[in-house]
């Protein structure tokens, strides 16, 4: 599960670490809490040219008559993703990196009361989760969509949460595009051990309108 995410890195920065155009309609930054249905930066690669465009988070399915005809898919299993109607041709055709500096993910107190976690990476480089996406047409506008593709957690995450996103290492980014050939599918696994940190922050967070960097900022003792 994937259901909140943080990009502060600038898009000029982005951009030329995934060597992809920019989109001059990117959503601006920096951003603490990015929800489903906003507008995110997705990096695409079609006859061999990168893209860094906006996308709006929760993937479409062709038969949707509305943006709200059917769940909002916003991760994508990837133990069924090649087989599921909704995304089993943009996992063959469109597949995409979403960059991000880190996620949320939460656990729970006795109570029941939710508890937020920040998870990063163990570099100053953003995360590059694997994504599909997907243009819709069902509507009076097209809109482009993606989904982040997920994955059974590894060691490190599953004591937060049973899944984490699939994040893909620099050297990965061409095969995902479907730029270095076949066998994308060996990707889509946990992250490798100490590859993401995580420390507990603010329950403010749990708001979808809470915004700033002190939502990122480690928790008190």
């Amino acid at each position: 599960m994937c259901g909140r995410f943080v990009l502060t890195h600038p898009t000029g920065e982005v951009a030329e670490l995934f060597e992809a155009t920019p989109a001059n309609d990117l959503p601006h930054g920096p951003r603490y809490n990015i929800c489903p249905t906003q507008q995110v930066g997705v990096v695409t690669s079609e006859t061999g040219l990168r893209r860094y465009r906006p996308m709006r988070w929760g993937f479409l399915p062709h038969w949707y008559k509305s943006p709200t005809d059917g769940p909002l898919l916003i991760n994508a299993r990837a133990e069924t993703i090649a087989r599921k109607p909704a995304y089993r041709m943009a996992c063959r055709e469109r597949r995409c990196l979403i960059p991000a500096t880190g996620f949320y993910e939460w656990t729970k107190d006795t109570d029941g009361a939710r508890l937020p976690w920040y998870i990063r990476p163990d570099t100053a480089q953003p995360l590059a989760f694997a994504g599909i996406w997907q243009s819709w047409t069902g509507g009076p506008d097209s809109l482009e969509t993606c989904a982040i593709v997920t994955c059974a957690a590894g060691d490190a995450m599953s004591r937060i949460h049973h899944r984490e996103p699939v994040s893909l290492a620099p050297e990965a980014w061409a095969l995902w595009l479907g730029e270095a050939g076949h066998g994308a599918a060996r990707l889509m696994k946990a992250a490798p051990e100490k590859r993401l940190r995580a420390h507990r922050v603010d329950r403010k967070v749990n708001s979808n309108t809470a915004e700033g960097a002190e939502l990122i900022r480690p928790l008190a003792a």
